[in-house]
């Protein structure tokens, strides 16, 4: 009987220590994992680091690369567009003008009156309308004569005494496709994006197009000028505050212009403005530079695009992009471990999660981050996710805006030492010695990307103040200028009318 008990108590000490080994096996395990996951996200934050120094060697190489773009045709993968556009709005325009604006499947038409006081602006209106779906494949004369009579429609109902007794009014244009300008009022289209594919328009001149639908519904309007949504920002930053000199889009895409002097546009020799300056359109989305700090998320995102090697700085720095970078970690972290369940296709999908979700990941402030469960689970179909791999999300997050909106403040600031307003006297400059020789400098900024997301705004600022140091980041104002792209065409239309 002895005997029995012994060996009884013998069995359960060795059953009780195959279950310890067992639960050691899997702490030791489920530590093993999290280990690996918590390397991944120390390696991204590794090789996202945007140090002041490495930053300032972005500045450098933004006015470098611009130097180049103006000097010659491809010097750099910087476009850096002429414009024509060589006088901006000062405020003493006057009168009514419109503007379309064709970015899309929508478009706009908008008025603006204007009565000679800077920052004054009577009455805006504005009318946003769809493009039929067939329109958009069909020829450019039927999608002229939508537009146009959509605007005659909408000068009837606002009752525009002047165009409706025969008096000419001016029209600014914003039209967001590929489009090579050839003066501040034409510009041949280079080829459809968006969904758009009008054969007999590619290679023709879009404002005379949209000039000739405008005579044949009898409407004496004549379009004055042809813009982008960057210019335009510009045009309404420098109605508003005349020491506005550049301007930034920060939102799906990315894009900046800034105010050049005409002798400094090598490439075009015997170019001659009669205000000496020129806005020149940078296509910034495409500046790449070795010291940007670039990851193997974002060599797999460039790979898998449809534009591959192209606009590089665009794809590290813009609403389209930052979401689905945030997603390959993670999907990174599900092959390491099963942290995140035992995958799930849905975050495999490219572009599934969306920047504006990924914010809302980032800012929440909820004890239990329920706001990144709910996203997880039902955007990327991750369920049961433990807080700690929650917490571990936010931060992701945190690293890609981070290094998002670092870049795009260093970027600025490019453009600014080219412009010598950056406190150093221009690329070959010396930092001076006080904030004295710094212009006061305002830069319009629009795009939902800076205007909704508040913590892509508070690091590109802190950005800011980094590099140029407290008293110079004094001199330095971003200004939120929101439609540029309908009020600034307008206010251009104005600005280069010769009545």
């Amino acid at each position: 009987m002895g005997r029995v008990v012994v060996g009884v108590a013998v069995s359960v000490a060795v059953v009780a220590c195959i279950v310890a080994a067992g639960v050691v096996g899997r702490r030791v395990q489920n530590r093993g994992k999290w280990r690996r996951v918590v390397r991944v996200l120390k390696e991204l934050e590794e090789d996202c680091e945007t140090s002041v120094g490495r930053l300032k060697q972005v500045v450098d190489a933004m006015a470098v690369e611009m130097h180049a773009g103006l000097a010659s045709e491809g010097g750099s993968k910087l476009k850096m567009l002429l414009t024509f556009v060589d006088n901006l709005p000062d405020g003493k325009e006057i009168g009514t003008h419109y503007a379309l604006h064709l970015g899309g499947t929508n478009f706009r038409v908008l008025s603006v009156q204007l009565e000679g006081n800077r920052s004054s602006i009577l009455e805006h209106d504005v009318e946003r309308l769809p493009i039929p779906q067939h329109l958009m494949t069909s020829t450019g004369n039927d999608l002229f004569d939508f537009i146009a009579s959509s605007l005659k429609e909408f000068i009837d109902k606002g009752n525009d005494s002047e165009v409706l007794l025969g008096g000419r009014r001016d029209l600014g244009f914003t039209f967001s496709f590929p489009t090579k300008q050839t003066s501040i009022s034409s510009g041949v289209l280079i080829k459809w994006t968006k969904g758009f594919s009008i054969e007999d328009m590619v290679g023709r001149d879009v404002t005379e197009s949209l000039q000739q639908a405008l005579n044949r519904k009898g409407l004496n309007i004549r379009v004055t000028a042809l813009i982008n949504d960057t210019v335009g920002t510009l045009a309404l930053g420098h109605y508003q505050d005349a020491d506005t000199v550049a301007a930034v889009i920060i939102g799906t895409g990315t894009n900046a212009c800034y105010l050049e002097r005409t002798d400094a546009i090598i490439k075009c020799q015997g170019l001659h403005t009669t205000s000496g300056f020129m806005v020149v359109n940078m296509e910034w989305g495409n500046f790449w530079s070795s010291h940007l700090p670039r990851t193997s998320y974002d060599i797999d995102l460039d790979f898998d695009s449809p534009n591959p090697n192209d606009q590089g700085f665009e794809k590290m720095i813009s609403g389209m992009y930052l979401g689905d970078i945030v997603r390959r970690v993670i999907l990174q972290m599900s092959r390491e471990s099963d942290i995140f369940g035992s995958g799930s296709s849905r975050l495999s999908m490219a572009f599934v999660l969306t920047t504006p979700l990924m914010a809302e990941m980032h800012e929440d402030e909820s004890p239990d981050l329920r706001e990144v469960a709910r996203i997880l689970r039902d955007t990327l179909g991750i369920l049961e996710v433990p807080l700690k791999a929650r917490k571990l999300v936010v931060r992701i997050c945190n690293t890609v805006t981070r290094r998002a909106a670092r870049l795009v403040a260093a970027g600025i600031l490019g453009i600014l030492k080219k412009m010598g307003r950056d406190g150093t006297g221009g690329i070959a400059g010396v930092r001076s010695r006080s904030a004295v020789n710094m212009k006061r400098t305002v830069v319009a900024v629009d795009g939902g990307l800076y205007t909704n997301y508040t913590m892509f705004r508070e690091y590109l600022l802190e950005a800011l103040t980094e590099i140029l140091g407290e008293d110079n980041a004094k001199h330095v104002i971003l200004r939120v200028t929101e439609d540029g792209s309908g009020i600034g065409a307008a206010l251009l239309a104005a600005s280069h009318s010769s009545n």
